[in-house]
């Protein structure tokens, strides 16, 4: 287990604030990927505590807001992932472990099988937007591995 996953829990409005502070922080890595529009909530179901949803909104090569939501306020984004708490715990230390995803925890596998994280949108527009721009979502999560720990 490396420092960030040992020391961070990625059900923190402080990890998505650290993620989008990385993205800023390089904006040669995201140029490359062209410019995103896009409003994404995560979801991740906890078994004790209340469910923990935020809300990520890119705009051109950043994310310029991060917020917690109430659950419901999903459906006003253009699409949502939704899974257990341990599956994004999983997903981060996969990411934590090889500096990037790898195998079945890239968000492209694990939104096209959906049996531990799930895409969701209202429309399909919305479904569309986050396969358009999903690698530079992936690139967003991978920064996981360099932010340390939050």
């Amino acid at each position: 287990m490396t420092e960030t996953t040992a020391t961070t829990r990625v059900d923190r409005v402080e990890l998505f604030d650290a993620l989008a502070a990385a993205m800023a922080a390089d904006p040669e890595r995201y140029e490359r990927l062209g410019d995103l529009e896009l409003d994404l909530v995560i979801r991740m179901r906890r078994e004790v505590e209340p469910d923990f949803l935020v809300s990520l909104g890119f705009h051109g090569i950043t994310c310029d807001h991060v917020a917690p939501v109430e659950p419901g306020a999903q459906r006003a984004a253009d699409c949502w992932l939704d899974g257990d708490l341990a599956a994004w715990e999983a997903m981060f230390e996969n990411i934590a472990s090889h500096g990037h995803a790898v195998d079945e925890w890239t968000l492209n596998t694990l939104t096209l099988f959906g049996d531990r994280i799930s895409l969701h949108a209202t429309d399909p527009m919305g479904e569309d937007r986050f396969h358009r721009f999903n690698q530079t979502l992936q690139e967003f999560f991978d920064d996981a591995a360099r932010i340390g720990p939050v």
